[in-house]
């Protein structure tokens, strides 16, 4: 099983959007790294924090599952959406998407500045300069420490 934290903006989509749709395919991203991490890494049943970005406090809110391995992503292919790219086809997706599932929003959510403070955390991805990308891989102790933090238990 792989562990990844995905970056979500809380006014476009939140943990509480994940919620009240139970699943939902995460389209739209743009970055190859990222893209490459949902096409070629991600498997069904690895678990994802879900962490709010470019918010007043941003953090770990929640967590979800892939439910969905990689496939195309449609928004590429719509001309009216804000994510179509014209180099894109349905013979050749440069864009892909997985599916994840709502697992559970955090009693305790977990802020970007207790994070940086938690000596365990401090290779985390997240907090290394220069790292902006929307989806990155955790190791499993990072993992397990965030739901520590937010005193939640897998059992």
């Amino acid at each position: 099983m792989n562990y990844w934290l995905m970056k979500t903006e809380p006014d476009t989509f939140s943990i509480d959007d994940l919620k009240a749709q139970k699943t939902s395919g995460w389209d739209g991203v743009r970055n190859y790294q990222a893209r490459n991490f949902m096409r070629d890494d991600m498997k069904k049943g690895d678990l994802i924090l879900i962490y709010h970005s470019s918010c007043e406090v941003p953090g770990v809110a929640g967590l979800a599952i892939v439910n969905k391995e990689s496939h195309p992503d449609p928004s590429a292919f719509d001309s009216q959406s804000n994510y179509f790219d014209p180099k894109s086809n349905q013979d050749n997706p440069r864009w892909f998407m997985v599916q994840v599932k709502y697992k559970a929003k955090f009693k305790a959510f977990v802020p970007l500045s207790q994070i940086k403070k938690e000596k365990k955390l401090q290779d985390m991805k997240l907090i290394q300069k220069g790292n902006r990308l929307s989806i990155m891989p955790l190791e499993k102790s990072e993992f397990l420490h965030i739901l520590k933090l937010a005193n939640y238990s897998l059992t």
